[in-house]
């Protein structure tokens, strides 16, 4: 539907309420314009579009961690998504590498205390079988690494991990859509809404990382992105439509998960 309007879902900060942590509003950060969106409620509407196309969308993350923090932000957005993927998946066997990782990128942005705890916390919910604790440990991990950041003057940083887990999310819904598809499971990837929301986001990052050659081509593929979810009111949404998002969705992949080059 044409500038589609969501009467059921109110705004924050410019962050749809849908994408809010309960929590959050009860967070230090309680709700202001360092909230970014939560990769945890992004990943609420997989469980609508099962199967997930798992092992097609697979990504092993470089074993180099990137120098620059904008690399690290975006890196980090895209692993705590894949924990959501693992847990899935039920691929449990996987949390002790994750964790891992979590780890040392957390300690790369300065938030290592914070993310040490959720690791721990991690492979204590794997031994047990605890998914629901699983999922609760990696939405915590990125409030706590978020709250860190702001206290250290980084709110940039934290919109870019936001920005890595929707990227991510996007890549493997749209992906599992297209494989599989139905209008109704095709209007769940239609933000328009979410897509906006990161146009404005990478625009508004410090001139530093929002005038990086690959910054400047996110913002117009997310602002391809948005037009191609925009949907005409009692128009169904198409499968052309849902190709060409992933082939957005997949472009956007690209751009985010290449890395600075160091002088």
């Amino acid at each position: 539907m044409e500038e589609r309007e969501r009467e059921d879902i109110e705004y924050f900060g410019n962050v749809p309420a849908d994408l809010l942590d309960d929590l959050h509003l009860r967070q230090e950060l309680a709700v202001n314009e360092f909230t970014a969106p939560s990769i945890s409620k992004m990943f609420d509407t997989l469980q609508f579009l099962m199967p997930l196309p798992l092992i097609e969308m697979e990504r092993d993350m470089p074993s180099r961690m990137p120098l620059d923090r904008a690399d690290l932000a975006i890196e980090l957005g895209f692993l705590i998504a894949d924990g959501f993927l693992v847990v899935q998946a039920g691929q449990l066997e996987k949390v002790e590498t994750l964790a891992s990782d979590l780890t040392r990128y957390g300690k790369a942005l300065g938030a290592g205390d914070r993310v040490n705890r959720h690791a721990a916390a991690l492979l204590d919910s794997a031994r047990d079988q605890d998914v629901d604790g699983l999922k609760k440990e990696l939405a915590s991990a990125q409030r706590d690494v978020e709250i860190e950041l702001v206290t250290l003057r980084d709110t940039d940083l934290a919109h870019l991990i936001s920005l890595g887990g929707w990227i991510r999310a996007l890549e493997v819904s749209s992906a599992a859509v297209e494989n599989q598809f139905s209008p109704e499971r095709a209007e769940k990837i239609m933000r328009e809404d979410i897509a906006d929301y990161y146009t404005e986001s990478v625009a508004g990052l410090e001139p530093r990382i929002s005038e990086r050659s690959t910054f400047l081509e996110m913002r117009n593929a997310l602002h391809g992105m948005r037009t191609a979810m925009l949907i005409e009111e009692g128009v169904p949404p198409t499968k052309e439509q849902v190709a060409e998002i992933r082939q957005q969705a997949n472009r956007l992949v690209e751009l985010a998960l290449q890395r600075q080059q160091q002088p």
